[in-house]
C-alpha cells in the first residue's frame, strides 16, 4: 500500500505543524507515536527532511482531509448543491470531495472519474504558482488568510479550466484535518 500521490511535498511540512498545534500534540508525543525521533518530526516539518515510506503514509492518513461527521457532510452538500462554480478538495492531496453542478459544466468527463481522486495534473502555471507561495502568504497558520490569485486557461481532454480569478479558503473538519474550497471570482473590467 503507497501514500497518496498527490501529497505536494512543500506542504507536507507546514500542514504537520499546523494540525499538531491545532490538536495539541506535541513534537515528541507524535514521535513516538511514530517511533521516529523528536528532531525528525521537527525536519520534517521545517521542510529539512521528508517522510518516506510507512511514515509518509502515516503522515498522509492521519492529515487526508476526511468529511465524515455530520457537519462536515453538510459542507459537501452545500458545496454539491452550490450554483456558482466552486469545488472542495483535501489540502495535502488535492483529492476531489465535492463539486457543484457549475463547475462540471466546464468538466467534459464525469464527475465519478474524479471524485476522491487528486485534480494535482490539472493544475495550471498560475495554480502551481500559487501552490508555491502558500507558506510566504500565511497558508499554514492559524488564523490562515483566504488566498486569491488569477490562473490562465488551460486545457486538457478531461476539463477546462478557464481564464479566471481564483479564491481559496483553507476549512477545518472535525478530525482535524482540512479540506480546501476553491471559488471562482470574476476578473476585474479591463
Amino acid at each position: 500500500m503507497s501514500a497518496e500521490p498527490a501529497v505536494l511535498q512543500n506542504s507536507l511540512g507546514p500542514s504537520l505543524r499546523r494540525w499538531r498545534m491545532l490538536n495539541r500534540v506535541k513534537q515528541d508525543v507524535l514521535a513516538h507515536e511514530l517511533g521516529v525521533s523528536q528532531a525528525r518530526v521537527s525536519r520534517w516539518e521545517s521542510g529539512q527532511a521528508t517522510p518516506a515510506g510507512q511514515h509518509l503514509l502515516e503522515i498522509t492518513r492521519m492529515l487526508r482531509a476526511r468529511p465524515e461527521t455530520a457537519a462536515d457532510r453538510a459542507l459537501v452538500d452545500l458545496v454539491a448543491g452550490s450554483g456558482a462554480p466552486v469545488h472542495l478538495v483535501c489540502d495535502l492531496t488535492h483529492r476531489l470531495l465535492a463539486i457543484s453542478p457549475a463547475r462540471t459544466r466546464e468538466w467534459r468527463a464525469p464527475v465519478s472519474e474524479f471524485l476522491n481522486l487528486p485534480l494535482w495534473r490539472f493544475a495550471s502555471e498560475g495554480i502551481r504558482s500559487a501552490e508555491a507561495s502558500l507558506a510566504e502568504r500565511g497558508w499554514y497558520e492559524p488564523d490562515s488568510p483566504d488566498i486569491l490569485f488569477q490562473t490562465e486557461r488551460a486545457d486538457f481532454p478531461e476539463m477546462t479550466i478557464p481564464e479566471s480569478r481564483i479564491r481559496i479558503s483553507r476549512l477545518p473538519l472535525a478530525d482535524g484535518s482540512f479540506a480546501r474550497l476553491v471559488r471562482e471570482e470574476p476578473l476585474p473590467a479591463a
